[in-house]
């Protein structure tokens, strides 16, 4: 049976999933489709029946219809009476129902194959569709599997349950085409979900919990519908029963599966990171076939490359969890201490075993908290400190306040929000002082991010246990200014806030909230366009370190964003780096994402693409893995992607961007975002839509008077978008006004773009001499910005071209094609290659063939002489893509096809 990996599905506005059916399936005439209860096998059976273009006739036997021998038959020869043979076979049916021994003796058996094959002859054209064909008896799959041999063009679709990719024969076909439906993705459950209108985290939450099982997805969404609950008020998060009808669903899909299985799995589903070694030490040599069962029936994945076991989706082992009664889980806890190999897990276990009412097993737990924490497993450390806190005697209730605060910070910086609300409760429902109501609010502040609910009552709450305390008010005034920054779009009122807790903090000494409250302001006076911001990073600068601030709010980190903002990519970089080990040491996840998107923006302004991907796609893997908001690492893989990677790709992430930061009423990235795919839609020629998303970068920036034009540069973006428009007046007014700001700030670094969006527009009316002096100025101020300088060559070219100065467009676009590549800059490099293609002829003789740069000839030397794209890769220590990109102008300035004609044309390497 031939398995196909490309079936796919779509979604049509916010209906019901449909199947992209796969190219040659429509040149098949049997297929199997297989995957779990509501995975969408029914509507994908029906979506491919009505794309053969024939009537569908559907069979959909039920449970109890697998006990009855030829209730199969019966149901087909009911949906065709009106044909004689469906008489005949209904009365044969009828007539073996009252013989002893039917239909098992062999007089039966052949009339039944006989009158069956008989009708499929006799019927219309028609598709038949076998839904739920797990429940076909076994005497009619045996009678129909018989039947559908003499009839090879009646084509036929079974969908059931279990995928049995090795079966040898299924009954439908021996060269049946097996399709397992996949889980839909992230931004598939999104669309589905589009109704209950839930904000990114939670059609994240979803998506995580159903595994991309639709009808589990739409379960789970009918109770997990934002709501505008207080802000330390119950989540569903915390609740590990599910909602009825995906507890129904959840069960049909474990029902699939022996109950040795469900055993074993719900062994897996108390372990936080359950392997295959575990599970083996649990159920000894029966563990394999167990989980090989399990991974049939589409309930765990066990292709991980560290040997755990992943449940497809997170509600099977909350579901299998929720069926065990206390007392018997934690003699399934028990048993699994003894199984367990790492001491921090058995311990886990061990505490999760004993009686929650036994104040040691808070110590107990307390304890490996801390030992979880000082080997960097983060999430263990936030579930063992909560279960510290929630075991602690509320008799005890300093210990109880200290363990919840502790609890807080774990679940903070790992953004685990669950996690850290019920440890801020716990606070908040307990008799304590101010300062440590203050603190369990401020971290609750810190741990909610975007997804803080009530802001205004959880800053009022916290405002009023600091009264009279001008440091516990400092640190309240530091988050709201961020609230009001990111949330409100209102950096003015932020900055007088900062300004405030500035001067509170510095009354009464507290030098590590001076140094945060510091920081914010000149953060803000830099947006704002405030001269003095320098001088405020400075004083934040000179003030001693303080160990407990979040790496992403110390000055250090501001002022590597600084010298990003000033084109000093490399100081940049070695600022972030050791802020990046200090990050991952602390296991705060938000300050470990902005370090590594900042060293993102430093190494792709540096022109070290590979490196900047990797930061980047580590940014992304931690926000996805976390609570935290997805907007602001969408925004750098947006960027880089389309600079390194594949636009395809980036413009998927800033569409997500977008989209996360308008239900989060996240201004800043909204227009971070936004400016990501307005630059996207630009470079790949849709410059009407990226004016659109552009203007309202322009809009947005606007409203919250952001006046530096250096923090985000959309202005040179909306400059060259509407000279390629041809609204040429308000490109000049738009560049006249941002290059007498940036001049008026100081900000050079803005200049040399904005130089080469005027030359586009000199060219645009005309004026080619002056528009390619300015572009080759421009060139020559960006020697330290690689990928810059090759954008500007880049319209250099074009600018000469459209001037009739041939020679020199070649030159320009040959220099713009070996930067891109030799900087791995891939879009870019195709995109220059096409250009300096179209520039350069195919040659007639060997006089006329184009030169090669140094770089195509020594790849096309090495390729001369037989190595392969790796091996030349290897050699010249660059990527298989760059290779690729090389030898593919080499053929295109040489005229050449194949690398046969390579080896005749070029004089191979000698090594």
């Amino acid at each position: 049976m031939p398995d196909s990996a490309m079936w796919m599905n779509a979604f049509h506005g916010a209906g019901p999933v449909l199947p992209v059916v796969p190219e040659d399936v429509h040149g098949t005439h049997r297929v199997v489709l297989s995957g779990p209860p509501g995975s969408g096998k029914t509507t994908a059976a029906g979506a491919l029946g009505r794309r053969l273009g024939l009537p569908v006739l559907r069979l959909a036997p039920r449970p109890q219809d697998a006990r009855v021998p030829c209730a199969g038959l019966l149901e087909l020869a009911l949906a065709l009476q009106a044909l004689p043979a469906a008489r005949e076979l209904t009365a044969e049916l009828d007539e073996a129902a009252g013989r002893p021994g039917s239909p098992d003796d062999a007089g039966s058996a052949l009339r039944l194959r006989r009158q069956t094959a008989a009708l499929l002859r006799e019927a219309p054209p028609m598709t038949l569709v076998v839904d739920n064909a797990q429940w076909l008896d076994p005497a009619s799959a045996a009678v129909l599997g018989w039947a559908l041999r003499l009839t090879p063009d009646l084509p036929v679709i079974a969908a059931e349950r279990t995928w049995r990719p090795e079966a040898a024969g299924h009954w439908c076909g021996e060269d049946a085409y097996a399709v397992r439906i996949p889980p839909l993705t992230n931004s598939q459950v999104a669309t589905l979900l589009s109704p209950y209108r839930l904000v990114p985290r939670e059609v994240t939450r979803v998506h995580t919990h159903s595994g991309g099982n639709p009808a589990l997805a739409l379960a789970l969404a009918q109770v997990r519908g934002h709501t505008a609950g207080g802000p330390i008020a119950g989540d569903a998060e915390d609740d590990p029963v599910l909602p009825a009808p995906a507890r129904r669903l959840v069960g049909e899909w474990l029902d699939t599966v022996s109950e040795e299985v469900q055993e074993l799995l719900t062994f897996a589903a108390l372990d936080d990171r359950p392997d295959l070694d575990l599970l083996d030490e649990v159920a000894g040599p029966a563990a394999e076939s167990l989980l090989a069962e399990a991974e049939a029936a589409g309930l765990v994945d066990l292709g991980q490359p560290d040997r755990t076991v992943r449940f497809t989706a997170s509600a099977i082992g909350a579901e299998l969890v929720a069926r065990q009664p206390g007392h018997a889980r934690r003699l399934l806890h028990a048993r699994l201490a003894e199984a367990g190999r790492d001491s921090v897990r058995r311990d886990r276990h061990t505490v999760l075993a004993a009686d929650a009412a036994d104040p040691r097993s808070a110590l107990h737990a307390a304890r490996t908290a801390v030992r979880a924490r000082q080997r960097g497993d983060h999430a263990l450390a936030a579930e063992l400190s909560l279960l510290a806190a929630q075991r602690t005697p509320h008799e005890d209730g300093d210990l109880l306040t200290e363990r919840a605060l502790t609890a807080v910070r774990d679940a903070a910086h790992y953004g685990d929000l669950a996690r850290g609300r019920a440890a801020a409760r716990l606070i908040v429902g307990h008799d304590t002082t101010p300062a440590q109501r203050v603190d369990a609010l401020v971290a609750l502040i810190d741990a909610s991010g975007q997804h803080l609910h009530g802001a205004d009552e959880l800053f009022a709450d916290a405002l009023h246990a600091a009264a009279g305390r001008p440091d516990l008010t400092a640190r309240i005034l530091i988050r709201q200014s961020i609230w009001a920054n990111v949330n409100e779009g209102d950096p003015q009122r932020a900055c007088a806030l900062a300004g405030r807790a500035t001067d509170l903090a510095e009354a009464v000494g507290d030098t590590a909230t001076t140094v945060m409250a510091l920081t914010m302001r000149a953060r803000l006076q830099r947006v704002l366009g405030h001269l003095d911001a320098e001088t405020t990073l400075s004083r934040a600068l000179s003030l001693p370190h303080a160990a407990f601030i979040p790496v992403n709010s110390t000055p250090q980190h501001l002022a590597a964003r600084h010298a990003l903002f000033d084109d000093r990519p490399e100081e940049a970089r070695t600022a972030l780096l050791p802020l990046l080990v200090e990050a991952e040491r602390t296991g705060d996840a938000e300050a470990t994402v902005d370090i590594l998107r900042s060293l993102a923006e430093a190494e792709l302004r540096a022109g070290r693409c590979a490196r900047s991907l990797d930061h980047a796609h580590r940014a992304q893997a931690l926000t996805d893995g976390t609570s935290l908001s997805p907007a602001p690492a969408c925004y750098t893989s947006a960027l880089v992607e389309g600079t390194a990677g594949r636009t395809d790709l980036a413009l998927a992430h800033a569409r997500r961007g977008v989209d996360a930061s308008r239900q989060e009423d996240n201004r800043v990235f909204l227009s971070r975002n936004l400016f990501a795919l307005g630059h996207l839609l630009l470079v790949t020629g849709h410059p009407k839509e990226a004016l659109e998303a552009l203007e309202e970068v322009r809009d947005l920036e606007e409203l919250q008077q952001v006046r530096d034009p250096s923090v985000l540069r959309w202005h040179p973006e909306l400059a060259e978008t509407l000279v390629v428009l041809g609204h040429l007046d308000q490109a000049r007014s738009l560049l006249d006004d941002t290059r007498r700001t940036a001049t008026d700030l100081g900000r050079d670094a803005v200049l040399p773009a904005l130089e080469r969006t005027q030359a586009l527009l000199d060219a645009a009316r005309g004026d080619f001499g002056t528009a390619a002096r300015r572009l080759n100025d421009a060139a020559d101020r960006l020697h330290h910005l690689p990928l810059e300088r090759g954008r500007t060559l880049l319209a250099l070219s074009h600018t000469e071209r459209r001037g009739r100065r041939r020679a020199s467009a070649r030159t320009a676009a040959r220099s713009a094609t070996d930067l891109f590549t030799t900087h791995q800059a891939h879009p870019w490099a195709q995109n220059a290659a096409h250009t300096l293609g179209r520039l350069e002829d195919a040659p007639t003789d060997d006089d006329a063939r184009p030169r090669l740069t140094s770089a195509e000839r020594r790849c096309a030397e090495l390729a001369a002489a037989g190595a392969s794209n790796r091996d030349i890769a290897t050699a010249l220590t660059v990527s298989v893509k760059t290779v690729e990109a090389t030898l593919t102008r080499v053929y295109r300035k040489l005229g050449l096809h194949s690398r046969f004609q390579l080896a005749h044309t070029v004089t191979p390497a000698r090594e």
